[in-house]
């Protein structure tokens, strides 16, 4: 893999893509807290994990359209959101997702005419959780679809954690889910992943879903649609966890 810079990449809020309303994203951060435990007969600080926490920060555009960024971002709802970062649109591309709180909406008029809004969304119970597309940006179901899959290297025993937004859709309601193969669908057949479904969807929607801590997940990971609808087009970011995680 080379390196790559931040062109192309997306940010979804709560089901709507603001992406195009997006001129930067100062911090996408998060991780334990670190909690300062030194004794005094040592020489050096002493540290061990605290709360999970995590953020991330972006500044907008002033967009006034329907379903854009000051349409959106100016309610300053008090419920939570989901909000995920995607590293380009590709399948199988990193990317970055929390479930939190706006907490400010604020403009800032510049000597040059410019005209743009500083936010925050501040986690709210999971902290940030890295991750990988399973679908390529945002993926447009016309019916019922198996996904392309994603080739995570080897299994994990550990569980996951996966983010949806739909941001549109036409019909009556729709069922996404991640499914798992040790192959690849070869001899090892296609399975859903046991708590890896979405509450199914009838409109715009997002949702973060959380696997039992210590279930084993396999290597392929793809996520298919099955429902009774003529356009769905929504993106999955999935969380798989290295190690054992608490929440």
């Amino acid at each position: 893999m080379t390196k790559q810079s931040g062109m192309g990449d997306r940010l979804f809020v709560a089901g709507y893509n603001l992406s195009g309303d997006i001129g930067s994203l100062g911090r996408i951060g998060g991780g334990p807290a670190a909690l300062d435990v030194t004794g005094i007969d040592k020489e050096a600080f002493e540290r061990i994990g605290g709360l999970r926490d995590g953020a991330i920060e972006y500044s907008a555009f002033f967009n006034p359209a329907t379903d854009q960024a000051h349409e959106r971002l100016s309610a300053l709802p008090t419920a939570d959101q989901v909000v995920t970062y995607c590293r380009g649109a590709a399948l199988g591309n990193a990317g970055a997702a929390l479930v939190g709180k706006q907490i400010n909406y604020d403009p800032s008029r510049g000597a040059d005419g410019s005209l743009t809004i500083a936010v925050q969304a501040l986690a709210n119970g999971y902290g940030l959780e890295w991750g990988r597309q399973l679908t390529a940006g945002i993926r447009t179901d016309t019916g019922a679809t198996n996904g392309s899959s994603v080739d995570h290297g080897a299994s994990t025993a550990h569980g996951l954690q996966a983010y949806l937004h739909v941001m549109a859709f036409t019909g009556t309601s729709a069922a996404v889910k991640v499914q798992e193969s040790s192959d690849n669908g070869g001899a090892d057949s296609w399975a859903d992943v046991v708590g890896g479904g979405f509450t199914v969807a009838t409109g715009i929607t997002s949702q973060r879903i959380a696997t039992a801590a210590g279930l084993t997940v396999e290597r392929y990971l793809r996520v298919v649609t099955t429902g009774t609808f003529s356009n769905a087009q929504f993106a999955v970011l999935v969380c798989r966890n290295e190690t054992a995680v608490s929440f």
